[in-house]
């Protein structure tokens, strides 16, 4: 996804980022230019929103427990493929 403005971090980037960010897993640094970027861009705003939204829920639902770090691991890298494979299919469809 992009919304074709420049930034100083890609939109692509900051998605991919957003768990990183939504758990504070990032240096202060990074979470500096993902909130940046989504102040600027009303795109990923609106998907950061949707996580926000997602992880509460799954918060909320699953109370104070804690996934082990393998699981954490293994949704980064599917979120980072998704993320890959919805660029792919804008490319194909501009």
């Amino acid at each position: 996804m992009s919304c074709g403005e420049p930034h100083e971090i890609d939109c692509r980037d900051v998605l991919a980022e957003v768990y990183l960010y939504l758990d504070v897993e990032c240096d202060s640094e990074q979470r500096g230019r993902i909130r940046k970027h989504l102040d600027e861009c009303s795109p990923c705003l609106r998907e950061f929103g949707i996580e926000l939204e997602v992880k509460t829920l799954v918060a909320r639902c699953c109370g104070r427990e804690s996934a082990p770090a393998e699981l954490h691991e293994r949704l980064r890298s599917k979120l980072r493929q998704l993320v890959m494979e919805a660029e792919g299919q804008e490319l194909l469809t501009e």
